[in-house]
């Protein structure tokens, strides 16, 4: 993640994500997600190369919010939620053909962290509510 305000981070990341959909039509997806559910005995290690893309992003965004005052248990745990509710955000937008889930799930999530990010070093972003 470039930015340094995880709010902002999550923000770009739901936008990219969003724009990627929409400008593919919708046949735009995760190709981790792809490997991981297409992953079959024969090819475990593709299995385990996904588990380790997925280990790396929860490290990287858990640290985010490490630095910005979370506990590092909470961190890992925030981090995975919100990892696997893009995923699934994604998968849904493509079988419904819309960014509602993605919306929905982006707007959720913003105030999520806007609110559990309150009051810590440099995150300046009061709760939609």
């Amino acid at each position: 993640m470039q930015a340094d305000d995880p709010v902002e981070a999550i923000d770009a990341f739901f936008a990219l994500w969003r724009d990627r959909l929409v400008e593919s039509g919708f046949r735009s997806g995760c190709p981790i997600v792809a490997v991981a559910v297409e992953t079959n005995d024969e090819a475990p290690q593709l299995a385990r190369s996904a588990a380790t893309v997925f280990a790396r992003w929860q490290e990287a965004l858990a640290a985010l919010f490490v630095r910005h005052g979370l506990p590092e248990e909470r961190g890992k745990r925030l981090s995975a939620f919100i990892i696997a509710a893009v995923e699934g955000a994604v998968i849904m937008c493509r079988a419904e053909q819309s960014t509602a889930p993605l919306e929905a799930t982006a707007t959720e999530i913003h105030d999520l962290l806007a609110y559990t990010l309150r009051d810590r070093p440099g995150t300046g972003h009061p709760p939609q509510l």
